[in-house]
């Protein structure tokens, strides 16, 4: 399997050493340039976060685009290889920074928040953050929980590819495990990220990077 390749990024801010790292993964047939924009809206209120954007391994369905696993070759196989690549890629990122798994946040939408929720759970240690758009967890994946980090998932209703309720079924799997997961539902969205959810997500990379409390209040209400 080819390597996960660093894409573009947004320095820090702040022009200073980066205190916190925000990876983002594409969707399956997209590239690191698309999702880095949405970076754009969050790098302000984290002046200190490197943002960048991964390049996955393989070519894209058709040869569109790239994706991070093969899901035609059995789901059951090709995720746990690709977790393990990307927390590869994401151990290299942090010690290149001297930063610790706690300053690392992870954003992903459709494959690439599968992927994130996957290789964050089979982490040593818990990453600050993984915000996952479009994306859920197939049932018995990770085979074994090790991290339990703060987790938001954020849905369209409509969502024709990821069904609205495989997100509903990770939540509840994640929480019954221990982790501190949160959803946002967004009525009349399909396979998609929208404004509403890029700016809750951003408020979530804040709280959970910058602004982290000494203990961290678990949420149900939402």
């Amino acid at each position: 399997m080819s390597a996960i390749a660093e894409g573009p990024k947004i320095a820090a801010l702040s022009c200073g050493k980066p205190v916190y790292l925000v990876v983002l993964l594409h969707g399956e047939g997209d590239s690191g340039a698309a999702i880095l924009d949405h970076a754009l809206n969050w790098a302000p209120a984290l002046p200190k976060a490197d943002f960048l954007a991964a390049e996955a391994p393989l070519s894209g369905p058709g040869g569109a685009g790239r994706q991070w696993f093969d899901g035609g070759v059995g789901v059951h196989a090709a995720l746990p290889e690709a977790a393990a690549a990307l927390n590869r890629f994401l151990g290299a990122a942090l010690a290149a920074r001297r930063l610790p798994d706690s300053h690392l946040a992870l954003v992903g939408f459709s494959q690439g928040a599968t992927l994130a929720l996957c290789a964050a759970l089979m982490r040593p240690h818990p990453v600050a953050a993984v915000v996952g758009f479009s994306g859920a967890l197939p049932a018995g994946l990770p085979a074994a929980i090790t991290a339990q980090p703060q987790v938001l998932m954020i849905h369209g209703e409509d969502d024709p590819l990821v069904p609205f309720a495989a997100m509903g079924a990770t939540k509840e799997r994640l929480k019954a495990a221990g982790v501190p997961a949160k959803s946002m539902r967004r009525p009349g969205l399909g396979h998609a990220m929208d404004d509403d959810g890029i700016i809750a997500a951003g408020d979530f990379l804040t709280r959970n990077l910058a602004q982290k409390p000494a203990t961290a209040p678990h949420d149900h209400h939402h």
